[in-house]
């Protein structure tokens, strides 16, 4: 796994979607893509953003996403290095990944491209 790296942060933005997508177009000139209602992506240069607006699915946290080259071989040394599932494998428009808490009790994702 000696690709894998963080490429992806998503952030929550349960109560203020709009509000958040229109900050970060004004602060810093970046672009959206729409992925439904609640869903906005800044991809391009450096670590792509997502704005993960659903209640339901939007952590307290932000959300570190490493990105890998085989998914299934990432989840099964997440748990043979002790990190407990939170999601297990699912996809996604434009992939699959799982969640996992890490020792510390952080929340990260795996995720594979289509």
């Amino acid at each position: 796994m000696s690709n894998a790296h963080i490429d992806y942060v998503e952030l929550p933005s349960a109560s203020a979607h709009e509000l958040m997508r229109a900050f970060y177009t004004k602060a810093f000139g970046w672009t959206f893509a729409d992925y439904g209602p609640t869903y906005s992506a800044r991809e391009g240069e450096g670590a792509a953003v997502g704005l993960q607006g659903d209640p339901v699915e939007a952590l307290s946290a932000p959300l570190p996403i490493v990105r890998v080259e085989d998914l299934e071989a990432a989840f099964d040394a997440v748990v043979k290095a002790g990190g407990h599932i939170a999601k297990p494998i699912f996809a996604f428009p434009g992939g699959r990944r799982f969640h996992f808490i890490d020792p510390g009790g952080n929340e990260l994702a795996v995720w594979q491209t289509a």
